[in-house]
């Protein structure tokens, strides 16, 4: 990601893109979204709340703790995206597949907003010293990082090659 480190993003274009998150469609209207934002120092505690869980949760080996807790410095900003908990497994999935489209959705408001984004999954995404970081919920699953950054540089991204698109018809 070639963005921009001394350019912060600043905290009304991060509220009004979780605000446009929220436009995505929810199903039974649980408005299960939930943001935490991350600049400066904050980013490496973090990393720091992750490598925890993972220690916690016993995933991933010392190398990748190690990249853990500094990779959410890559960016200026860096939002935590995470979706409340839910009474019912079906809620659940519907309150989940809410929470993606709003990442989809923020992101393209991001590129709209002249900024660099990049959508992760963590290693845990049930972690308890995150969770309790970012001021959530107990029982919130992370369903994304949202790196956030202005571009250093004009990059040309080649498009990935996709299959052909696969409908079935019935008339």
């Amino acid at each position: 990601m070639f963005v921009d480190l001394e350019r912060n993003v600043p905290d009304l274009e991060i509220e009004e893109l979780c605000a446009t998150a929220q436009w995505a469609p929810n199903h039974k209207r649980t408005w299960p979204w939930r943001f935490a934002a991350f600049s400066g120092d904050s980013r490496l505690r973090l990393g720091e709340a992750f490598v925890a869980d993972m220690v916690a949760n016993e995933v991933g080996d010392e190398g990748k703790r190690i990249k853990t807790r500094t990779k959410y410095a890559r960016t200026p900003s860096v939002l935590v995206v995470g979706c409340a908990p839910s009474p019912t497994p079906n809620l659940a999935a519907d309150d989940r597949d809410a929470v993606a489209a709003g990442i989809q959705t923020l992101l393209l408001a991001a590129t709209a907003h002249g900024l660099a984004s990049f959508w992760s999954t963590p290693a845990v995404t049930a972690p308890e010293s995150v969770n309790e970081l970012c001021r959530f919920p107990e029982g919130t699953r992370i369903v994304g990082v949202v790196y956030l950054g202005y571009p250093a540089q004009s990059v040309s991204v080649p498009t990935p090659e996709r299959p052909p698109v696969v409908i079935t018809w019935s008339r």
